[in-house]
């Protein structure tokens, strides 16, 4: 397993290096202290399996590099992991397509658990904001919420934070139908909005499919 941390802390890279050999002993830690040494690491191994991100970086701005790890690495599950996490930034970061967000106070177990869940296709948020969804809960698939396989299609992308046109890309839809892929499921789930969608499947306890192949 590849999992690369981006965080200006030489600290913080040493405790989450001591945390993610309990997760795996034969875990490969990439290190990275901004943006442009993350983008060198990605494209050294592009077959990482997850990133650890701060939204505090040197240089740049975290919620904008989030951004571009997810449309041009839209294979990885980025886990964001910050001293801040109000409801709106733990909203914001979910609505982008983050798979989850870690409080730095969190101790290590909870890092721990947090990485097995988006590791196996799930998304962790944090009770400490009021925000259902830390919790374990049983495991669900998208069929088991009343989905089509397209419309689990969409899911997929949609958590990734896509807009329409990307996921009409990707799916080779029109917009329409992508529209209504996406009605659909937002009355499956009883949410109206797609940061909604993403706790509630973290309420939910719902797992999606390994991801889609990367394209880099």
């Amino acid at each position: 397993m590849k999992v690369l941390v981006v965080d200006d802390h030489p600290l913080i890279q040493v405790a989450l290096q001591r945390v993610l050999s309990e997760l795996d002993t034969a875990l490969e830690h990439f290190q990275a202290h901004d943006a442009a040494t993350a983008r060198s690491a990605l494209a050294v191994a592009p077959d990482i399996d997850l990133v650890l991100l701060d939204l505090t970086l040197p240089g740049c701005d975290g919620f904008e590099f989030l951004r571009e790890l997810r449309h041009d690495w839209p294979g990885i599950p980025v886990l964001v992991l910050s001293a801040t996490y109000d409801r709106a930034t733990i909203e914001q970061t979910l609505d982008m397509g983050a798979m989850g967000f870690i409080p730095k106070t969190a101790n290590a177990r909870l890092l721990i658990d947090a990485l097995r869940l988006v590791l196996s296709g799930g998304i962790y948020v944090p009770d400490c904001t009021g925000i259902d969804g830390g919790r374990p809960r049983p495991v669900a698939k998208p069929a088991e919420l009343g989905l089509t396989m397209r419309q689990a299609d969409v899911l997929k992308l949609l958590v990734q934070g896509k807009p329409n046109k990307l996921i009409c890309r990707d799916l080779r839809l029109s917009e329409g139908t992508v529209k209504v892929h996406v009605s659909a499921i937002l009355r499956a789930l009883n949410v109206h909005t797609r940061t909604q969608v993403v706790i509630e499947l973290a309420r939910r306890g719902v797992r999606l499919e390994a991801p889609l192949p990367r394209l880099r």
